[in-house]
């Protein structure tokens, strides 16, 4: 029964496949209207930020990885750590406050309401795919392509957006009824991010605070896709076996949540 319902939701959202590409579209749009330079702005942004992090910290700082001789390890472990936490962090807030930022939309017009984590998932992945589109070429001129490993990025990447999403709608629904969660969550976040190693390596911690760090799916995840890019190896697969579950959990628990309050949302807003 409960698949039925699945399948139903994710039918309806896929009729109106044609209303979330037109949103994607006119958001794409709107960010760079009256702009002198529109979507070239979308590639310097990300551009400056690789090159910064790579003169800076390679060649300025001279930062360099425990145990790694690469001149460019770190920065490449930087920006492989800030481009997947911003992917992450781009969906679940953008998701946590959809409803509240559409509520005229929602009052007015009648369509699936799960579209619009829909259109968020769509934008989010579009940026970040031009973004590491450039990361990925850099890697490719500075000879340190991973290979083969760089295929596993598909499936964890997959795995992080399923939590992400998961973890979102069910933050936006409870924000509609307890608009605390918004402001609590903006906070939370800045924690999370400094508690997950992006900008730091996880073997440099405490070894007290270490079995702390497996406590944090984004470790896993973020984690998976340094190994890939850093070391040019296979992420351990048994590390990303939590966020998963997780992930899974969450979209089931958010979805019913979802399901059951749709109606008191509209009235709520």
């Amino acid at each position: 029964m409960r698949n039925l319902m699945l399948i139903a939701l994710f039918s309806s959202i896929w009729s109106y496949r044609e209303f979330v590409l037109g949103s994607v579209k006119r958001e794409f749009q709107t960010r760079y209207r009256n702009s002198l330079l529109g979507a070239a702005w979308n590639v310097l942004n990300p551009l400056a930020m690789i090159v910064v992090y790579t003169v800076i910290f390679s060649q300025v700082m001279k930062a360099r990885l425990p145990g790694v001789t690469n001149t460019f390890a770190y920065s490449i472990y930087l920006c492989a750590g800030s481009l997947t936490w911003g992917l992450f962090s781009e969906i679940v807030t953008r998701a946590q406050g959809v409803f509240i930022e559409n509520a005229n939309l929602l009052k007015k017009i009648s369509f699936p309401r799960l579209c619009l984590p829909a259109i968020i998932i769509c934008n989010a992945v579009l940026n970040f795919c031009i973004v590491f589109g450039l990361f990925s070429l850099f890697l490719i001129l500075s000879g340190n392509f991973p290979g083969l490993p760089y295929l596993a990025l598909l499936p964890v990447l997959v795995v992080m957006i399923l939590f992400a999403i998961g973890l979102g709608i069910t933050l936006g629904v409870l924000n509609v009824f307890f608009r605390d969660v918004g402001q609590f969550f903006g906070i939370f976040l800045q924690f999370w991010f400094w508690f997950t190693p992006i900008v730091y390596a996880a073997n440099v911690v405490p070894e007290r605070v270490r079995p702390l760090l497996q406590l944090n799916p984004m470790a896993g995840v973020v984690g998976a896709c340094q190994t890939i890019l850093v070391q040019g190896q296979w992420p351990q697969w048994s590390t990303l076996l939590p966020v998963t579950l997780l992930g899974v959990l969450l979209c089931l628990f958010g979805l019913n949540l979802f399901r059951n309050h749709a109606a008191e949302m509209v009235d709520e807003l």
